[in-house]
């Protein structure tokens, strides 16, 4: 073969890859998709608590995101109920989440761990005790999932004390499995985080004064062990809830979003003025936009709830 043919069929292969690097490199940055993260629950029978959620998903379908993505907290309480009590709203909570049109991905709250506080009643030797109500019920407290080009975690930011309290914290084996997860995932791939209790907040500082220390079940304690772990790698997003409260902060390159609360101040109204709600993130390529959405919902007034109170007695 001539050096003349050799020339053309090396120019004729490097078109073709340059062409295909530039297909790969268009389709990923064309790729568009819309995903919804609602937070706190606290679904009840009370308060009128399973209309509102079923407004709030009335308006998700709406919307018609590709996926949710739920920020703990989803039921009212199991930390301090028996077990038939625990297992009821665990049971609303199912038959209501039914009602989204599209998949939904949960994340684990403090108030989805069983009987932890004493004034439960619950022994620790309770087969359902702890985690393992959420797990049966549930699912994973941790676990990860691809859409389209970006990949998504879904963290377990709850541990225990001694003395039967919640505290934010992340343990050493989900250390390890976030440190094997994202040897599979190359360093430019977006990444999204979902943890009940935040990695970074300032709410605190801004009510009580710069220096305010937060306390340990306020914040996740060990966040700088677990952000060090995606050094590497491009985590774009740390969506949060906990706290009820709408904070976005951007440090270090990572958007962290305090998602504000589906229940608002506990199905009692606003919270520190911030709406019922959730965050609607709309993804461009490698980049996202997101919005703060009142979904419309109107606390029950004092005295109809005082009349509800007195009609079941």
């Amino acid at each position: 073969m001539n050096r003349k043919k050799r020339f053309w069929r090396w120019t004729a292969f490097i078109s073709f890859l340059l062409l295909l690097w530039g297909v790969v490199s268009c389709h990923r940055q064309n790729q568009n998709f819309t995903f919804v993260f609602l937070t706190d629950i606290h679904i009840q029978p009370e308060k009128n608590a399973p209309q509102g959620f079923e407004k709030a998903i009335t308006l998700i379908n709406k919307l018609d995101p590709d996926f949710v993505i739920t920020g703990g907290d989803l039921i009212s309480d199991a930390l301090g109920q028996n077990f038939e009590q625990a297992m009821s709203f665990y049971d609303l909570y199912l038959r209501l989440s039914k009602g989204f049109n599209m998949p939904v991905w949960n994340t684990i709250g403090n108030h989805e761990i069983f009987g932890l506080l004493e004034s439960s009643g619950v022994d620790p030797s309770h087969p359902q005790y702890f985690k393992k109500m959420y797990e049966n019920r549930i699912g994973k407290r941790y676990y990860s999932f691809d859409y389209q080009d970006w990949h998504f975690m879904a963290l377990d930011s709850i541990d225990a004390t001694d003395d039967r309290k919640y505290i934010g914290w992340v343990g050493t084996d989900q250390l390890e499995w976030i440190a094997e997860d994202l040897q599979n995932i190359e360093p430019e791939t977006p990444i999204v985080i979902s943890t009940h209790i935040p990695f970074i907040t300032v709410d605190r500082q801004i009510r009580k004064g710069s220096t305010e220390a937060n306390p340990r079940g306020l914040v996740v304690v060990n966040s700088k062990q677990v952000l060090d772990l995606f050094k590497n790698h491009n985590l774009k997003l740390v969506l949060q809830g906990h706290l009820h409260i709408l904070e976005a902060i951007t440090a270090a390159g990572i958007t962290f979003i305090t998602g504000g609360a589906i229940s608002g101040e506990w199905w009692d109204g606003p919270y520190h003025g911030v709406e019922e709600g959730f965050v609607l993130v709309k993804v461009k390529g490698q980049t996202f936009d997101w919005e703060y959405i009142d979904y419309g919902w109107e606390a029950v007034p004092e005295q109809e709830k005082l009349e509800d109170r007195g009609s079941s007695l």
